[in-house]
């Protein structure tokens, strides 16, 4: 069972609707398992239908969660009009099998759903339960 804070829930819910109509993206970074910081990433898409997280934000991201002594826990994006499962394309280009994906659903606009998967083996999902802590 995976553990969220709720303020980085609704980080994660507020980019997503502060980027509408394009799909938002961004990382997640911790110890332990434990999520400590939430990093916004501009899509560099700029799409509705997918994301293609910012080389150079990505870069400095990996640089901040380095040298804070975290690591990349997941990664997060929106689904606009879809639900919050991997589509073909998220399945394809996932490239890392040890971290968490998540996907926010703006489908229903005022019940925005989270879900967190593991992405392997060439694009094989596994849903991870997730609980939004107070």
């Amino acid at each position: 069972m995976i553990t969220l804070p709720r303020r980085f829930a609704d980080e994660i819910i507020a980019h997503a609707r502060g980027e509408e109509p394009n799909e938002c993206c961004g990382v997640l970074a911790g110890r332990d398992g434990v999520v400590t910081k939430v990093y916004r990433v501009t899509n560099a898409e700029h799409s509705p239908y997918r994301y293609n997280m910012d080389s150079r934000e990505f870069f400095q991201v990996m640089r901040d969660v380095e040298k804070s002594g975290w690591e990349m826990w997941g990664f997060y994006h929106s689904h606009t009009h879809t639900p919050a499962y991997p589509s073909q394309t998220d399945r394809n280009l996932a490239s890392w099998p040890d971290s968490y994906y998540l996907i926010l659903s703006l489908e229903d606009k005022q019940a925005p759903v989270l879900r967190a998967f593991r992405i392997i083996n060439g694009g094989d999902v596994a849903e991870h339960p997730i609980t939004i802590e107070p």
